[in-house]
C-alpha cells in the first residue's frame, strides 16, 4: 500500500465508544472496517490481540479503545496499564511484523499542566496520575516497537454517542438542579468526537509514509475552563429548547472539588503540526458544541 492510499481493510478497536462509533461510518466509507467492541475483545488481556489481528489480517489498525476512568485508575493501576500500555504495545508489534500502520489515540493528561502555553508534540511530558502515566507508557511502547504509527493526542472529548461525558452530565444535572459548581482553574480545549473522528480518518492514509509517523495533537480550536464550557453548554442548550431548570453556574477552584487523581491545570494542545498536514485546523469548540447539541 503506497503513501496516501486508503487501507483496504481497517481493524477498529473501541468501536462502541463515543469516538469509535463516530469513526465506524467515516472509515467504512473508504475501507472495509472490522469494528471490534469490548464484547469481542478484552483489552485487559493483550495476549488475545495477536489471535484477533491474525484472523482479521488488516491493512491498518485504529485503536480508539482505552481505560479512561481517570479517578478509578488510581485504585486500578494494573488494569489501566494492561489496557492503556500493554495492549497498544502488542498492537504495535503486530503492525511492525505485518508492515502496516497503527493509529492510536492518546491524551493531554501526559502533561503536568505547568507550561502555561499550548503544548507541542515534542514538549516534555510529566503525567500527574495513573491514567496519564499509563497512556504515556502506551505511547512509548508504540514508538519503540514500530515505525508506521500515528499517536493522536486529544483532550476534553465529548460526543452524542457512546458513554457519558461532560456535556451529557451537565444536561442531565441541569434538568434537575438550579445551581451547579464547576471548576474554573483547569484550562483546555473541548473537543467534539465528530471533528476528531474526521481528522483521524484523514490522517490514517498518511501513515503509510514512515516520514509522517509520529505524534499529532488534535483538538478543537480555542480554549476554555470547565466553568466556561458548562456555561456555554447551558446557553446553547436553552437556544435549542432543551428542558433545563438550571439558573446559575458557580465557579469554584480545583481544591474545592477534590478528586482521587490530579488533573493538569493547563492542557491546551498546539495543533499546528496536524493542521499543516491536513490543510486546516478543527473549528472553534463553541461552533462544534452547537453542532453536537443539534444532533443530540
Amino acid at each position: 500500500m503506497s503513501a496516501d492510499t486508503y487501507p483496504t481493510k481497517t481493524l477498529l478497536l473501541g468501536a462502541a465508544g463515543q469516538l469509535g462509533s463516530e469513526l465506524v461510518p467515516l472509515l467504512s466509507a473508504r475501507s472495509e472496517v472490522v469494528a471490534v467492541t469490548r464484547d469481542r475483545l478484552d483489552l485487559s488481556q493483550p495476549k488475545q490481540l495477536r489471535g484477533l489481528v491474525e484472523d482479521v489480517r488488516p491493512d491498518a489498525i485504529v485503536n480508539a479503545a482505552a481505560y479512561t476512568a481517570v479517578d478509578k485508575a488510581e485504585a486500578e493501576p494494573d488494569l489501566a496499564r494492561a489496557v492503556n500500555a500493554d495492549a497498544p504495545t502488542a498492537l504495535a508489534a503486530y503492525a511492525r511484523d505485518a508492515g502496516i500502520p497503527l493509529l492510536h489515540v492518546s491524551t493531554d493528561y501526559v502533561f503536568d499542566g505547568s507550561k502555561g502555553s499550548p503544548y507541542r508534540e515534542d514538549d516534555p511530558t510529566g503525567p500527574l496520575g495513573i491514567y496519564g502515566a499509563t497512556k504515556l507508557a502506551g505511547e512509548r511502547g508504540i514508538r519503540a516497537t514500530c515505525d508506521r504509527y500515528g499517536i493522536v493526542r486529544t483532550a476534553w472529548v465529548y460526543g452524542s454517542r457512546g458513554k457519558s461525558n461532560f456535556v451529557k452530565t451537565m444536561l442531565r444535572l441541569g434538568k434537575d438542579r438550579e445551581e451547579l459548581r464547576v471548576v474554573c482553574d483547569q484550562i483546555g480545549s473541548p473537543t467534539w468526537t465528530g471533528d476528531l473522528a474526521r481528522a483521524i480518518a484523514e490522517l490514517l492514509p498518511h501513515l503509510n509514509d514512515r516520514d509522517r509517523a509520529g505524534i499529532y495533537h488534535c483538538t478543537n480550536s480555542g480554549v476554555a475552563s470547565w466553568y466556561d464550557f458548562a456555561v456555554a453548554i447551558f446557553e446553547e442548550a436553552r437556544v435549542l429548547g432543551f428542558p433545563l431548570k438550571i439558573e446559575g453556574v458557580r465557579a469554584i477552584a480545583t481544591h474545592e472539588y477534590p478528586t482521587p487523581a490530579k488533573r493538569p491545570a493547563y492542557s491546551v494542545l498546539d495543533g499546528e503540526k496536524l493542521a499543516g498536514l491536513l490543510g486546516d485546523r478543527l473549528p472553534h469548540w463553541r461552533i462544534s458544541l452547537r453542532q453536537m447539541l443539534r444532533e443530540f
